[in-house]
Parts: structure tokens; C-alpha cells; sequence
């Protein structure tokens, strides 16, 4: 059984760091790309940031850029987003997400691409 479980979210003040981690486990491979995405009230899932199975492959949403570092320790099956410099409209539940094909060397950017989701964590950024 496919787990995604999001740990680490929670309140924290505008200007201020985060980080959000994910541990994957009943994979039916190890190798896959693994992304970052949110979800405000009233709003579409977006993508935050992605990263292959190396790691050599990131994306990132030019609304998180040069704020957000999205990091792997794939001998942990572990994802990492740290956020810094926080601001209210980050606020959002945050899901990790997990896409199998071509064994995580390819860099996925769309919600639709990816197989296995977690339940999310919640992160609030007040002003």
C-alpha cells in the first residue's frame, strides 16, 4: 500500500521559514519524480516545485522562486520543501506527489502527471 505523508506544516508569520517534509513508502519503485503542490481556499491545485529521482532535474514556480528549495534523500524515501521568506498568500495545503514513469528521469510539472498523492499538511502565513 502507497503511503504519502506530509509532516511539518503549521502557523508561522509573514517573512518567516518553514519546512515541510514527505516520506514515501509501499512505492512500487523507489525511482520516481516527486513534486510539491498547494491548494488555497477556492482555488485550483498548482504546482510548487518538482525534482527527478537524481535530483539533477527542478522546477519551480516563479511565484516561489529564490524562496522555496525543494530537496530529496532518496535513502530516506524522503521529500523536503523549505520555504523562507514567507508571505500570507503561501498559505495553502501543501501535498507531496509521487509520478512513476520512465523511473523519475523525467521533470513533471502538471497536477495530471502524477500517480500517488499524500492527504496534505496545512500552512498559514499571517500578515
Amino acid at each position: 500500500q502507497v503511503q504519502m505523508r506530509e509532516s511539518g506544516g503549521g502557523l508561522v508569520q509573514a517573512g518567516g521559514s518553514l519546512r515541510v517534509s514527505c516520506l514515501a513508502s509501499g512505492l512500487p519503485s523507489s525511482r520516481v519524480t516527486m513534486g510539491w503542490f498547494r491548494q488555497a481556499p477556492g482555488k485550483e491545485r498548482e504546482t510548487v516545485a518538482a525534482i527527478t529521482w537524481s535530483g539533477g532535474g527542478i522546477y519551480y514556480a516563479d511565484s516561489v522562486k529564490g524562496r522555496f528549495t525543494v530537496s530529496r534523500d532518496n535513502a530516506k524515501n524522503t521529500l523536503y520543501l523549505q520555504m523562507n521568506s514567507l508571505k500570507p498568500e503561501d498559505t495553502a495545503v501543501y501535498y507531496c506527489a509521487a509520478a512513476q514513469a520512465y523511473g523519475g528521469s523525467l521533470l513533471y510539472t502538471e497536477v495530471r502527471s502524477y500517480d500517488y498523492w499524500g492527504q496534505g499538511t496545512q500552512v498559514t502565513v499571517s500578515a
